[in-house]
């Protein structure tokens, strides 16, 4: 147990039995009344936020989570399946919650599991990645009018909008928290 005004970015706590990470923290001393911490939290289990305020003196759960590099073997109806590139153990991360995970995971690449008491709760994407274009529509010459984008859909099966100068089975960056067109890479 620590006190809440020792709360700091970046970690996790438990709160109302459920893991949460400290995304902002905020201490506040006002002039009348005791101090307090306005916090925002993220559930590591189901991705929602939270905007939580502590006084400084309440305790608070820490817990201690660890990112395990996994590679990720295939996916089934109820489940992600993964491997531990240390320990070559096989695991399972089940699919409610993280169904839009799916669209940046390819079979083969490597990423972060985060376990809390030896459960996988999260999968930590990247935030840029490069993904090949797989469809394309062809883009008109002078065709400028409707903002110069156009819709593909890449190798994991996401659809955006990019530039219309991208064509198909080129690789393209992207940023995977707002799903959008970073650049063109070349290879």
């Amino acid at each position: 147990m620590i006190k809440a005004g020792a709360i700091d970015k970046g970690m996790c706590l438990l709160h109302k039995d459920s893991p949460y990470l400290v995304t902002e923290r905020e201490f506040v001393n006002p002039g009348k009344g005791s101090a307090f911490v306005r916090l925002k939290l993220k559930n590591l289990k189901t991705g929602l936020v939270l905007k939580e305020t502590m006084k400084t003196q309440d305790n608070v759960e820490e817990i201690s989570v660890e990112d395990i590099p996994s590679q990720y073997l295939y996916a089934d109806e109820e489940s992600y399946h993964f491997m531990d590139n240390e320990s070559y153990e096989q695991f399972e991360v089940k699919r409610e919650g993280m169904e839009d995970k799916i669209l940046f995971m390819r079979e083969g690449d490597t990423y972060k599991i985060t376990k809390w008491e030896n459960r996988p709760i999260d999968i930590l994407i990247p935030a840029k990645m490069v993904y090949e274009v797989t469809e394309s529509e062809e883009a008109v010459r002078g065709d400028t009018v409707t903002g110069a984008t156009k819709t593909v859909t890449l190798e994991t099966g996401l659809t955006i909008k990019v530039p219309i100068f991208i064509k198909q089975h080129e690789k393209i960056m992207i940023n995977t928290e707002s799903r959008e067109y970073v650049e063109r890479v070349n290879s």
